[in-house]
């Protein structure tokens, strides 16, 4: 069983991210793993243009999409 982000625009295509960021490509041996690593990567992840990200499992959606905009109070 492995766990790996999908990289979407805002459309929900996938994407690749402008600019490497570590791990992007990682398979993770268990989703708290794969959560871990995006709660720490998001960031660079947004600034490299990816909008959102679904979690899969085996190739399967776990959950998702997930926006990586920060909802700010109106």
């Amino acid at each position: 069983m492995a766990f790996t982000w999908r990289y979407e625009n805002t459309a929900g295509e996938q994407v690749e991210p402008i600019v490497a960021v570590e791990g992007e490509r990682a398979a993770f041996p268990n989703q708290g793993d794969a959560e871990t690593w995006i709660g720490e990567n998001w960031p660079a992840l947004l600034a490299a243009e990816v909008d959102q990200v679904s979690l899969l499992e085996d190739g399967e959606v776990v959950y998702g999409p997930m926006s990586l905009h920060e909802d700010l109070p109106a």
